[in-house]
């Protein structure tokens, strides 16, 4: 990674990201304890999140007062707001914060909390002021994601709290949680207990690229409660992240056949829960009692998670099984397909469509959506040009290109860094460069797209420090390009400088390699 500018001018006012419109002004507002809070109608959700940050930040109450000096107000006829947008203005004697929709309150929360002292992140400081400022901020896309991908390995419900509360300030509003694949099952479901009790547990881990035959030695385990996922729904959602949980089909299952074998192409054979890396060719089978099996799962999903979305997986789908499966072939025929091949969109289909019936919107992976229903969401992993295709089809489109949004991959080439994905090198100014501008014949197209995700699969990153070292920075750089209307690189590396610091504050590892320690040698 390239080495960072030296401090910018003013520290404090270095925001990430960029807000829409920005000037200092005079004065200096001081938060001691004569600070109240003026909380109007509407507006109790932004104040609980703000003294959730400010009170052990200055180890003061902000109670509430008629006549407060930090003021929140929520005014829906406040125009070019939209629903995230906000305006905050603060002056020596008053701090206001202002929007259209409760959300736009909790990004400017988000905003009040960088403005605070670094220090303040981590300890109460006894003296804070916030510097006069008068902010106008509105995101350029409503999809500002990140997919953590607790299958391969997976991190207790604790740390993706912490993972929420590091995308709030950076103003992403999705998780993706990638909670199912072939290495296990963390999503419980009720009428299927085996997925977790016998899916969620793996004999030991490949060490190194898929293709190795060297392994840790050591079983992986662990899954969910129905408890401590809506209690991560309702810590997102109160600082405005919405969790969209994947269900990975038809491939990426082998944790689900090893728990139901019935499910799978050779219904009498016993598998394990995958142990390596890469991509596995047994995929479900494609019976009438596989469709509803995975309904059920999905309705479990939808009411645990009140995402409007719901991802229906559908990438990498070998065909071989298919190919050789007379119940297959036959089914292939029945349905009027060419061949087994088209079972992968055939049966995605079927799921988009229940996800659909059910008032939700499917999102699925996807090159160019050739393979996809018109209802699917296109997440486009290969390149910019593969989304714009699918945008052309009419499918609304999510921008994931691997070479600029996969965090899984090392942040700089060489033996230096821990453990990553092979094959590529992921620097800052990389991210900073994801291409969301349609072809210039074709400026309709960017109506079709929702915005940007950063993926961080989890192969090769055992421990939430190791997750941290390879988001941090480069997930400041997505957030900015998410969210800002202007590039403006020379710009965001200034402010990114004083922006680590509270980054330092947060204990986040971003420019430290994390223990080597931590990753199992081959047995």
């Amino acid at each position: 990674m390239d080495p960072l500018p030296s401090a910018p001018p003013h520290p404090e006012l270095a925001l990430v990201p960029c807000p829409t419109a920005l000037s200092a002004r005079p004065g200096r507002y001081r938060l001691d304890d004569t600070a109240r809070l003026h909380v109007t109608p509407g507006t109790e959700q932004a104040a609980d999140l703000l003294r959730a940050y400010l009170e052990p930040a200055t180890g003061l109450p902000l109670k509430h007062a008629d006549d407060g000096s930090f003021v929140l107000i929520l005014d829906p006829t406040l125009t070019g707001l939209a629903e995230e947008g906000y305006a905050l203005t603060v002056s020596d004697d008053q701090v206001l914060l202002r929007a259209a929709h409760p959300t736009g309150l909790l990004r400017g929360v988000q905003t009040i909390r960088q403005l605070l002292p670094h220090e303040a992140l981590s300890a109460p400081v006894h003296r804070i002021e916030l510097p006069g400022v008068e902010i106008t901020d509105v995101p350029a896309h409503p999809w500002r994601g990140m997919l953590l991908d607790v299958s391969r390995h997976f991190q207790p419900v604790s740390y993706l709290r912490r993972f929420v509360d590091l995308l709030a300030l950076h103003k992403l509003n999705v998780l993706h949680l990638h909670l199912t694949d072939d290495q296990g099952w963390r999503m419980p479901v009720a009428a299927y207990p085996r997925l977790t009790e016998i899916g969620g547990r793996r004999a030991r881990s490949m060490v190194g690229p898929a293709g190795s035959e060297h392994f840790d030695g050591r079983p992986h385990e662990g899954s969910y409660t129905r408890a401590d996922l809506t209690g991560l729904v309702s810590y997102a959602t109160a600082r405005g992240v919405t969790v969209v949980p994947e269900i990975g089909t038809p491939g990426h299952v082998r944790a689900a056949l090893a728990a139901y074998p019935e499910l799978g192409n050779h219904p009498d054979r016993r598998l394990d829960v995958w142990t390596h890396w890469g991509v596995c060719t047994n995929v479900l089978g494609v019976g009438d009692h596989v469709l509803d099996f995975f309904r059920t799962v999905l309705d479990e999903v939808m009411d645990v998670f009140p995402s409007p979305y719901v991802h229906i997986g559908g990438d990498e789908v070998p065909t071989q099984e298919w190919e050789a499966s007379p119940a297959a072939i036959a089914r292939a025929a029945r349905e009027g397909l060419s061949g087994p091949r088209e079972l992968h969109g055939w049966f995605l289909a079927r799921m988009a469509d229940h996800v659909v019936r059910s008032g939700r919107r499917p999102v699925a992976w996807a090159e160019d959506g050739s393979t996809l229903p018109p209802t699917c969401t296109v997440m486009s992993w290969r390149t910019p040009r593969h989304a714009w295709a699918a945008a052309r089809r009419g499918h609304d489109v999510i921008h994931a290109d691997h070479r600029s949004t996969y965090f899984d991959y090392a942040r700089a080439p060489g033996p230096a860094e821990p453990p990553a994905q092979p094959g590529h090198a992921l620097d800052l100014r990389s991210v900073y460069g994801v291409d969301l501008t349609p072809p210039a014949a074709e400026p309709r197209l960017a109506g079709q797209v929702l915005g940007v995700q950063g993926q961080l699969w989890t192969e090769f990153v055992p421990t939430p420090e190791h997750i941290e070292y390879l988001t941090y920075p480069r997930l400041c750089a997505l957030a900015e390009r998410a969210w800002a209307t202007t590039e403006d690189w020379p710009d965001f590396r200034t402010r990114l400088d004083g922006h680590l610091a509270r980054l330092t504050a947060l204990g986040v590892p971003h420019d430290i390699l994390p223990d080597r320690r931590a990753h199992p040698s081959p047995v």
